[in-house]
């Protein structure tokens, strides 16, 4: 078979990794990938958003099945015009992918399927946001609608701090078209986690739990980001709180997406807060987490094609996905200045050394070659997962081959994993 992977981080790069030790497959092809995943396929500067050069980079090559990895390609119809083209695709249609594109469809599906999330108003109108702000408690989620790279929600403790946030997204329009339309809601104090669904359009297969770290500092202190580490499982959540994961929040998705004219074919990945009234959702993307796959991938040990192939043709039930014991935990090295301005160009060094470490994976985001030189070229610049029996082996391995890397200006978190060390008994 031959593969296309479209993207070019971390993500993509994990998903290369996985998919490179199928034996199912003879070539993959990335677009535009990164260097990182150019030591495992023939790499094509179609960027991801030209969805026209996809589209003829897989006709041109017979490609067997593409998988698409960023969000916006999706909320674009990337699948919708492969398939047009008789291109197998993994990932959700144009259509399905509004539970992530649009946070306010998102909202009134959840509503009328009576899925647990937070109360919620949507605004298109400034003032009437800054009037529902003034009315209602505190803190309060002020959120873009749209996609936002992961930074778009912003946490309110006072009303002029949720004023502001509006005005910077509906007015200021720092999240251009996608702050168009703003979600206010209440905010959930509870345990966060995250989950992953491999799903067909009818049915589906739950990853283990994963805890992503939002927050740029330790202490889940600063802007949030597109994600600074995650690990994976997390010990606090049980079988049992799965299964009515399963039952209360995956599959009524499914039943109404699909009611709805829109299967939902791919990776469903909906973002939760454990309460004091159960799990409610934060919000749902459509398609696989960064970097919750750096962290995936290494426990998967079920051929990960096999898998993509039966979402993408329905027959999901046929396949099994099996998981590997132990844990994994990645750590994100960003650049100084992230999630802000930050410096392009600086040379990176001790990778060679960081990939010797027993358990330990190096995947690529932000970088590039110049002049034979490996070098940053974006905010999160590097993910360093560490594999283990524990979660403590597993952080141990990623925080001693992070120790290793060195760029200017380079800054991770020290405190990944910390949260989900503690059980399920912690709750209290």
């Amino acid at each position: 078979m031959k593969i296309l992977i479209v993207g070019s981080g971390g993500r993509e790069h994990a998903l290369a990794w996985k998919i490179a030790q199928s034996p199912l497959v003879k070539k993959i092809f990335a677009a535009p990938g990164n260097p990182g995943i150019a030591a495992l396929a023939e790499c094509r500067p179609v960027p991801a958003h030209h969805l026209e050069g996809i589209r003829d980079l897989a006709l041109a090559e017979r490609v067997d099945l593409a998988v698409i990895g960023p969000d916006d390609c999706l909320a674009a119809g990337a699948v919708d015009l492969l398939q047009a083209a008789g291109v197998r695709a993994f990932g959700p249609t144009q259509a399905a992918a509004r539970i992530e594109s649009s946070k306010s469809f998102a909202k009134e599906l959840m509503a009328e399927e009576r899925i647990p999330t937070a109360r919620s108003a949507a605004f298109s109108d400034f003032q009437r946001a800054c009037d529902y702000v003034d009315s209602h408690p505190l803190p309060s989620v002020v959120k873009a609608s749209g996609l936002a790279l992961g930074k778009g929600a912003v946490i309110c403790h006072s009303r002029e701090h949720a004023r502001q946030a509006l005005r910077s997204m509906m007015v200021d329009k720092l999240f251009g078209q996608a702050g168009e339309t703003v979600v206010v809601e209440e905010f959930l104090e509870g345990r966060e986690v995250s989950i992953h669904a491999l799903c067909d359009g009818s049915q589906a297969a739950l990853f283990p739990p994963a805890q992503d770290h939002k927050a740029v500092s330790d202490g889940d202190q600063g802007p949030n980001t597109g994600g600074m580490g995650c690990c994976c499982p997390v010990p606090w959540v049980t079988q049992d709180m799965l299964a009515e994961i399963k039952r209360r929040i995956v599959e009524p998705v499914l039943r109404a997406l699909a009611r709805r004219g829109a299967p939902f074919k791919g990776c469903l990945y909906p973002g939760l807060m454990l309460t004091r009234d159960g799990f409610k959702v934060l919000e749902f993307n459509a398609r696989f987490g960064d970097p919750e796959t750096q962290a995936y991938m290494p426990l998967l040990e079920s051929d990960l094609v096999e898998a993509l192939l039966a979402c993408a043709e329905g027959t999901l039930g046929r396949t099994g996905v099996k998981w590997g014991r132990g844990a994994a935990a990645c750590v994100i090295a960003a650049s100084e200045g992230y999630p802000g301005a930050y410096r392009k160009g600086l040379e990176i060094a001790g990778l060679d050394e960081a990939g010797r470490v027993p358990g330990v994976s190096v995947f690529q985001a932000g970088t590039a070659v110049d002049q034979g030189k490996l070098i940053t070229s974006g905010g999160r610049v590097l993910g360093v997962t560490g594999c283990a029996e524990s979660l403590e082996g597993a952080l141990e391995s990623a925080y001693r081959a992070m120790g290793l890397i060195t760029f200017q200006g380079m800054h991770y978190r020290r405190d990944i994993g910390r949260r989900g060390q503690m059980t399920a008994g912690d709750q209290g």
